[in-house]
C-alpha cells in the first residue's frame, strides 16, 4: 500500500526524489520488520490481558512432563499476536500486485484459521486433543491442494493470465505431465543438477512440503520459546533466497531459476522475522502465551510455502532439520510402540517422550537448556543452507 502511495505521490511531485526508496525491496523488507516487531510489542500486553480475561488457558496433559503442570491456564491462541504483525506489515509494505504474496498469505490465514478452530476446541471445551485428527488434516490438505494446483503453474510464469493460458493448455494436452525447468527440484550444492517433477510430482511435493511443514512446526511446539526463534531464523534466510531468486542479475550469476515477483516475499519474511522476534518477548521462559496451533499451523505452512515459491524445498528441509526430527520422532515412537504392541504384547518406545524436545526433559536437561540448544542448532543448519547459495 505504502509502495503505491509513493509512486503516485512522486508521480505528483517529481522533485520528491527520496521517496524513490520504497522502490527497493530491501528498505521495505527491512521497515516491515520493524512495523511488524513494533505492532507486536505494542499490542502484546493487550493480547494477553484479552485472553486471560477470555480464560482461554493452555489444557495440560496429564501424561506429560510434570514439570510443565504448572504451565496449566497461561494464555494460548498468542499466534494471533504474530498473525496481526505479519498481516498488517506485509499488507503496508508490499506490493499488492503481487501474486506470491498473497498465495503465502492466504496459506497463512487459512491454516491460522485451522489452528484457531482446534485452539477454540481445547479452551472451550476443555479437550486437550482439541479438533480430531482426520478434521484438522481435511482441512489442511483442502488448503494444501489448492495452492499447490496454483504454485504448479505460477512458478513458471510471470502472470496470472499466463498461469490460466498454461493450465488451459495443459488441459487440452491430455493433462501432458511436463513443466518448464524452473519447476524441477533442485538439489542444492551442484550447479546444474535438478529433477522434473511434471505437474503432478509438483502437486504432490508441493502439498507435502506445506502441510507437512505446518504439522512439523506445530510438533516443535512444546516449549517456551522452542518453535518461534527457528522460525524466524529459517524464515529470514528464505527471505535472502526469495530476493536471490526473484533478481534476475543475482539468479543467473548464482545459477538459480530466476522466478519474476519471488523477490517480494521478502518483505513477508521480515513482517515474519518482526513479528517471531515480538512474540518471543512474550513467550521467553516462564512463557506469559503459548502460541497455540493458530500460530504453529500458520507459520509452518508460511516456510513450506515460501520454500515451494523459491523452489528451495531441500533447503528448508536442511535448515528446519530441527521440525524434521520432531516429527521423525512422533512416527518413530507411535509406530514402534504399535509395531511391538502387536507382536510382543506390550508396546515398547525408543524415546522416553515423544516429541524428541520432552525426551530430552526426561533425560535431565532443563527447559532453557532444550530450548538453547535447538537454537543454536538451528543457527548452523540455516548458514548452511545459505552455504548453498554459493558452494554449488
Amino acid at each position: 500500500m505504502l509502495l503505491s502511495l509513493s509512486q503516485w505521490l512522486l508521480l505528483e511531485n517529481p522533485e520528491w526524489g527520496f521517496l524513490r526508496v520504497f522502490q527497493y525491496i530491501t528498505f521495505r523488507a527491512v521497515m516491515s520488520a520493524l512495523t511488524a516487531l513494533l505492532i507486536g510489542l505494542g499490542f502484546g500486553p493487550l493480547v494477553i490481558r484479552k485472553l486471560t480475561e477470555m480464560k482461554i488457558g493452555q489444557p495440560i496433559r496429564e501424561y506429560g512432563v510434570q514439570e510443565h503442570l504448572k504451565k496449566h491456564g497461561t494464555p494460548t491462541m498468542g499466534g494471533v499476536l504474530i498473525l496481526i504483525g505479519i498481516g498488517t506489515a506485509t499488507l503496508l509494505w508490499f506490493d499488492w500486485s503481487n501474486r506470491f504474496v498473497w498465495v503465502v498469505m492466504l496459506v497463512t490465514f487459512g491454516f491460522g484459521a485451522v489452528g484457531w478452530v482446534d485452539d477454540w476446541r481445547k479452551v472451550v471445551h476443555k479437550n486437550p486433543e482439541g479438533m480430531s485428527s482426520k478434521e484438522k488434516f481435511f482441512w489442511q490438505s483442502l488448503i494444501g491442494v489448492t495452492a499447490a494446483l496454483y504454485l504448479a503453474f505460477s512458478v513458471s510464469e510471470t502472470t496470472n493470465l499466463r498461469v490460466l493460458e498454461l493450465f488451459i493448455r495443459w488441459v487440452q494436452s491430455g493433462f501432458s505431465n511436463d513443466l518448464p525447468p524452473k519447476a524441477d527440484l533442485m538439489l542444492p550444492f551442484f550447479k546444474t543438477v535438478s529433477y522434473p517433477l511434471g505437474v503432478f510430482g509438483f502437486i504432490a511435493l508441493t502439498y507435502f512440503v506445506i502441510v507437512g511443514a505446518s504439522n512439523a512446526v506445530n510438533f516443535t511446539d512444546g516449549l517456551d520459546g522452542l518453535a518461534i526463534m527457528p522460525v524466524v531464523l529459517v524464515g529470514s534466510a528464505l527471505g535472502i533466497f526469495s530476493y536471490i531468486v526473484g533478481s534476475s542479475v543475482y539468479s543467473k550469476y548464482l545459477l538459480f531459476p530466476y522466478i519474476p515477483g519471488a523477490g517480494e516475499l521478502m518483505i513477508f519474511c521480515g513482517a515474519l522475522a518482526g513479528a517471531g522476534l515480538a512474540f518471543l518477548w512474550f513467550n521467553a521462559h516462564p512463557a506469559q502465551v503459548f502460541m497455540g496451533d493458530v500460530g504453529a499451523l500458520s507459520l509452518g505452512g508460511a516456510l513450506g510455502t515460501i520454500a515451494v515459491i523459491t523452489r528451495q524445498e531441500i533447503v528448508l528441509g536442511i535448515m528446519g532439520a530441527i521440525f524434521v526430527v520432531e516429527v521423525l520422532s512422533v512416527v518413530l515412537q507411535v509406530s514402534w510402540f504399535k509395531f511391538t504392541k502387536k507382536k510382543f504384547g506390550t508396546g515398547r518406545r525408543i524415546f522416553k517422550m515423544a516429541p524428541l524436545h520432552h525426551h530430552f526433559e526426561k533425560s535431565g536437561w532443563t527447559e532453557t537448556q532444550v530450548v538453547i540448544r535447538f537454537w543454536i542448532i538451528t543457527m548452523l543448519l540455516c548458514l548452511v543452507g545459505l552455504a548453498s547459495l554459493k558452494l554449488r
